[in-house]
């Protein structure tokens, strides 16, 4: 008989862990309290992309990234997957040394980078405005569709075998089951809980926070920008007094729009949109990309970005609860790392060796009364 195992949260985490367990023989079963990938993924931007703030980080996102490869292989065009690269700017020469030890690490890790000049930066992309000292061109990052990967990835674990529950909020979890908001039970062997938001008020003792974003988007102009532009102050920003930090964040899309973020902000609780925060964040983007000033914005919108305290993702056992599993806290990087993310929950589970180092990343970490320390 197969062990049944359950994933609560049906955004792209929880779809891509609920995936990989299926193919690894489990008897799944995916829960969602509306539908796959309307939450926080249906809110974020949507980029496949190599971060080295450190080196555990970018471990993290390059065996993603290729899974992600391996998965656009079998299953193409699935999400408007856009294979552009990114394009990160230096504005100075600090951001310019900055670019180029970029492009070394990413080299060295085996992602193919190149460093370039600004009259390189301006050639690639002729919207950016002139004068910008250079940049880095990260060739196999992409940019993609969350939500409809989530979809998919729902739909095709049913077609595995799976099973597929929507419009159940969960409301307790213990050991060996899960109770529902309309007071039925489901008994379980395992649980995954890659609930967003919702993993703090379903796991009080795991420390989830929101983390505010704004994005906008705008009509139709087709052959204008070829890469994600992103700025080399993206996740180095300084925080304004009103807890925002802001980064331009630009990419094409699929259909001729180009998506325009990003800014992060703390000590808020709510999703409607800060006018203040929505202009920083259309400045910084205009400040790059001159043209958007004569763009039309058709919507904007704001998301709360699952976040966990010391800004790493969390992925392993809760020390607490046995037979429940934890994928949770991955802020800006949950499309970016899913699939890594999936990779070493099915490791760890089945108790075998994964293939980057999970340490950095277990749940452990998180509860000082368990005296454990790490790097």
């Amino acid at each position: 008989m197969k062990t049944r195992l359950a994933v609560v949260g049906a955004g792209i985490v929880g779809t891509a862990c609920a995936l990989k367990l299926q193919e690894e023989g489990y008897q799944v079963t995916l829960i969602d309290a509306a539908s796959p990938g309307c939450g926080v993924t249906a809110a974020g931007m949507g980029h496949l992309v190599a971060l080295d703030e450190t080196d555990q980080e970018l471990d993290l996102c390059l065996l993603s990234l290729r899974l992600w490869n391996g998965f656009f292989k079998e299953f193409p065009g699935t999400g408007e997957v856009s294979q552009c690269g990114t394009l990160w700017v230096a504005e100075n020469e600090a951001q310019l040394l900055e670019a180029q030890h970029r492009a070394a690490r990413m080299n060295t890790h085996h992602w193919q980078a190149e460093a370039l000049s600004g009259q390189q930066v301006q050639k690639l992309e002729p919207a950016l405005r002139p004068g910008l000292a250079g940049g880095v061109r990260v060739f196999g990052d992409s940019v993609v569709y969350p939500p409809q990967i989530a979809h998919f990835m729902a739909q095709l674990l049913v077609k595995r075998g799976g099973k597929l529950l929507t419009g159940k909020r969960v409301t307790d979890i213990t050991t060996s089951s899960l109770m529902f908001e309309d007071g039925s039970k489901l008994n379980t062997d395992l649980i995954i809980v890659a609930a967003g938001l919702d993993v703090a008020r379903l796991l009080p003792g795991v420390a989830v926070f929101g983390r505010k974003g704004h994005l906008a988007i705008t009509d139709r102009y087709p052959g204008r920008l070829s890469h994600q532009i992103v700025s080399m102050d993206y996740g180095q920003a300084a925080v304004t007094a009103d807890a925002l930090a802001v980064a331009a964040n630009v990419q094409p899309r699929a259909s001729g729009q180009w998506l325009i973020g990003s800014c992060r902000q703390d000590q808020q609780t709510d999703t409607s949109i800060d006018t203040n925060a929505l202009g920083a964040v259309l400045q910084s983007a205009m400040k790059l990309l001159p043209c958007l000033a004569e763009m039309q914005i058709i919507r904007a919108w704001a998301g709360m970005r699952p976040a966990s305290p010391d800004g790493r993702p969390i992925i392993g056992p809760h020390p607490e609860i046995p037979g429940v599993w934890l994928a949770a806290g991955h802020e800006g990087l949950g499309v970016t790392t899913a699939m890594a993310t999936a990779s070493l929950l099915a490791d760890q589970i089945a108790g075998r060796p994964c293939a980057i180092d999970h340490q950095h990343y277990l749940p452990e970490r998180l509860f000082p009364s368990l005296n454990l320390k790490y790097a």
